[in-house]
C-alpha cells in the first residue's frame, strides 16, 4: 500500500541526503540477535527474552500469519497493555508485511468501530479480559458488524470455549511454531519497502473525540528514532522502561522505536502504581523511563528515598503539560534529566533537547531541529513573508520526520501539508542559543494596544516564582486596548499568591510593562483538552470573559 502524500522528488531528496534508508525496524532486531544473541531484550512480569529468543518468536508469529492466509498489506489492530507479547506482535506484523495499528487499552467500541471500518482490519490482537473489561466480547460484536474482521488473536495462553470462530492464542502459536523450521525467504518476500509502503498506522485525538489515523512508512519513523537515539545518547548499555503505555509516544518513542536501534533492553510495567514503578526501576536498574506527567506527579507522592534510583539517567515525559515545578522536583528526587521536544502525530517530529543540555534549555525550549528538518518563521500578518533573523514568527517546517498523511484521505492531508511538504504547528517561536523557544500559539497571542504579548514568555517567568505551581496566560477583549491579558495561577500547596505579588515579581524580571497581566485568577486546577493533559485555553478565555461580564 503506497503512502498517499510523498512525491518522488521528496523521497529522492531524503534518500539522497541520507536521512532515509531502506532499513525496517525488524532489521535492528535481527542485527541485535546476531551481534548479542544472549543479551536481554525484553522483560515483563512473566517473560525475560534475549534478542535471539525475541527474534525467533517474531519470525514464528509472522510465518504463522502468512500460513494462515493473512494477505500482505492487511491491517491488524493491536490493543495491548504493556507486555512482551504486545511488543513482539508489533514487530511481527512488520516482518509479515502486515500494517499494524497499535491502540490504547482504554479505547472502547465507539472509537474502535471507526478504526475497524476505516482500516478494513482483517485481524485484531487483544487480551481476553483486562482491568475487568471483556475485550473478546467487544470484538465479537464488531465481528458481527464487519465480516472482514476474520481473526482474533489472544495474548492469553488459552482460548475460551465460547470464543468466536477464528480466535487463536498468539502465545501458543508463536511458541509451538518456533520449534519448527521456518523458510525465511517467504518472509523476505513479504518485506515492506521502507519508503514505498505504509508500515504503521498511529492515532491522533480529533476534535470530535474520534481519533484520526495517520499513515507512516518505516523510513520516516526509523529516521526520527535515530535522531532520538542521538540526542538521548542511547546505547546497548541502556535499559529503557515503559511506564506509560507503549502504544503512545510518551513511552513508545523511547522503547518500541528507539531502544532496538541502539540495542537497548526494554522493561515493561504492566500495571502502574507509584510503588510498582519505583520498585521496577530499582530492580531492573532502568536508565531511561517513558512517562506522562501524571505518572511523575504520583511517583513524587511516594517515598522516593526508599528506592535505589541511581541507575536512572533521563526521563522522557510527553503527552501533556509538565509544570516546571514538577520537573524541578522530579529531577531532584530521581537524579535524572527530563528532556523536552516538539512533535505531533499529525505532522511528525520537529526538535528535541539533548540529555546533557542545561536545565534552562531543557525547561524553556524544545531543543534543536532534528537532522534534515528545514524551517522558516513566517510573519504573523503575512504568512508568505519570512521574518528577519532573530525575530519571532509562526513555525513552518518540512523534513524526513513527517508522516505520509491521514490514512487514505488526501483531502484531509492537504489541510495539513502543502504540495511541497511544508506544514505548521501554528506555534509562535524564536531561535536563541541554537534552540527553539515556543512563545505561544498564533491563536493565543495577545495584542494589547498594538503590542504583541506571547503567553509562554510571561508563563515562563511566573513559573519561576516560589509560590506558583502552574500558570496559564490568556487574553480577553478590551474596548480601549483591543485585548488585555489575564493570569490563571495554581499556587503550590499551602502557599498564597495575589495580584500585587505577581506584578512586583514580574517587574523584578524587567519585562516591558505592557506584558503585565491585568487580571489574576487563583484556581485549584486547569481545564484540560480531552485526555491530553494540555491546558484548555479556550475554556479559560471563556471563563475570564464571564468573570468580567464581557
Amino acid at each position: 500500500m503506497k503512502p498517499i502524500r510523498y512525491t518522488k522528488e521528496m523521497t529522492d531528496e531524503f534518500l539522497n541526503d541520507g536521512y532515509w534508508t531502506q532499513e525496517t525496524f525488524y532489521d535492528f532486531w535481527e542485527k541485535n540477535a546476531k551481534q548479542m544473541p544472549d543479551k536481554e531484550a525484553l522483560v515483563d512480569s512473566k517473560y525475560r527474552l534475549t534478542w535471539k529468543q525475541a527474534v525467533e518468536l517474531v519470525d514464528a508469529m509472522a510465518i504463522s500469519w502468512v500460513e494462515m492466509g493473512l494477505e500482505k498489506h492487511s491491517r491488524v489492530i493491536i490493543q495491548s497493555p504493556n507486555s512482551v507479547y504486545g511488543f513482539l506482535a508489533r514487530i511481527a506484523c512488520e516482518r509479515a508485511g502486515l500494517i499494524s495499528l497499535t491502540v490504547y487499552p482504554y479505547l472502547r467500541k465507539k472509537e474502535l468501530t471507526y478504526m475497524v471500518e476505516k482500516t478494513q482490519a482483517s485481524a485484531v490482537i487483544i487480551m481476553h479480559t483486562y482491568n475487568k473489561f471483556n475485550y473478546l466480547e467487544m470484538y465479537r460484536e464488531l465481528q458481527s458488524e464487519f465480516p472482514h474482521l476474520k481473526n482474533i488473536f489472544l495474548f492469553d495462553d488459552i482460548v475460551p470455549q465460547d470464543a468466536p470462530e477464528g480466535t487463536y492464542s498468539i502465545t501458543t502459536i508463536a511458541e509451538e511454531r518456533s520449534q519448527l523450521p521456518i523458510d525465511k525467504s517467504v518472509l523476505e518476500d513479504r518485506r515492506f519497502n521502507s519508503v514505498g509502503n505504509i508500515a504503521i498506522l498511529t492515532t491522533t485525538s480529533g476534535t470530535t473525540g474520534i481519533p484520526k489515523l495517520v499513515e507512516w512508512p518505516a523510513a520516516s519513523r526509523v529516521c526520527t528514532s535515530k535522531g532520538r537515539v542521538d540526542i538521548w545518547n542511547l546505547s546497548k548499555d541502556d535499559t529503557t522502561m515503559a511506564i506509560a503505555p507503549h502504544a503512545g509516544g510518551a513511552a513508545g518513542t523511547l522503547t518500541y522505536f528507539a531502544a532496538p536501534i541502539a540495542g537497548a533492553k526494554t522493561v515493561m510495567l504492566e500495571e502502574f502504581s507509584p510503588e510498582a514503578a519505583l520498585a521496577l526501576i530499582e530492580k531492573e536498574k532502568a536508565t531511561a523511563i517513558g512517562v506522562v506527567p501524571t505518572h511523575l506527579v504520583r511517583m513524587l507522592e511516594a517515598d522516593v528515598s526508599d528506592y535505589d534510583l541511581s541507575s536512572l539517567r533521563f526521563i522522557r515525559s510527553a503527552g501533556g503539560y509538565l509544570s516546571p515545578q514538577v520537573a524541578e522536583e522530579a529531577e531532584a528526587a530521581f537524579g535524572a534529566s527530563i528532556t523536552s521536544d516538539l512533535g505531533t502525530q499529525d505532522m511528525g517530529s520537529v526538535s528535541g533537547c539533548r540529555v546533557e543540555d542545561s536545565k534552562d534549555l531543557r525547561r524553556r525550549t524544545v531543543g534543536r531541529m532534528l537532522p534534515g528538518n528545514k524551517v522558516r518563521l513566517a510573519d504573523q500578518k503575512d504568512k508568505d513573508k519570512t521574518v528577519p533573523e532573530g525575530e519571532p514568527g509562526i513555525l513552518y517546517f518540512r523534513g524526513p520526520h513527517a508522516p505520509a498523511g491521514y490514512y487514505r484521505d488526501e483531502e484531509l492531508t492537504a489541510t495539513v501539508f502543502d504540495k511541497n511538504g511544508w506544514t505548521t504547528t501554528e506555534d509562535i517561536v524564536k531561535f536563541d542559543q541554537g534552540c527553539l523557544w515556543i512563545l505561544g500559539r498564533a491563536k493565543d497571542m495577545i495584542i494589547r494596544g498594538g503590542q504583541n504579548i506571547y503567553p509562554a514568555e510571561v508563563e515562563g517567568l511566573l513559573n519561576e516564582h516560589p509560590s506558583v505551581a502552574s500558570v496559564a496566560i490568556v487574553g480577553y477583549p478590551d474596548k480601549e486596548m483591543g485585548e488585555r491579558c489575564a493570569a490563571y495561577v495554581i499556587p503550590k500547596a499551602g502557599m498564597e499568591f495575589d495580584f500585587n505579588t505577581m506584578v512586583d515579581f514580574l517587574k523584578s524580571k524587567e519585562i516591558a510593562m505592557f506584558k503585565l497581566p491585568e487580571q489574576l485568577e487563583v484556581v485549584d486546577e486547569f481545564p484540560a483538552v480531552g485526555d491530553s493533559g494540555k491546558i484548555n485555553k479556550e475554556t479559560l478565555k471563556k471563563d475570564i470573559r464571564e468573570r468580567l461580564g464581557l
